[in-house]
């Protein structure tokens, strides 16, 4: 599990903040753990790139 937040699924534009932003709707304490903890790792972390599955197949 994890990974960086620029290639997650959830990782998305929002145009009234008009930046990236994570789109999981975590609690209070999950997003705090997530910000001060570098070891620990998103649990709800997916890989946005469609096309890793077919080039491990290549």
């Amino acid at each position: 599990m994890g990974g960086t937040c620029e290639n997650c699924t959830y990782y998305t534009y929002d145009d009234d903040y008009e930046s990236y932003v994570c789109d999981i709707n975590m609690d209070e304490d999950e997003y705090v753990r997530l910000m001060s903890d570098s070891h620990y790792r998103c649990p709800y972390y997916r890989n946005g790139d469609e096309y890793a599955v077919v080039r491990k197949q290549g």
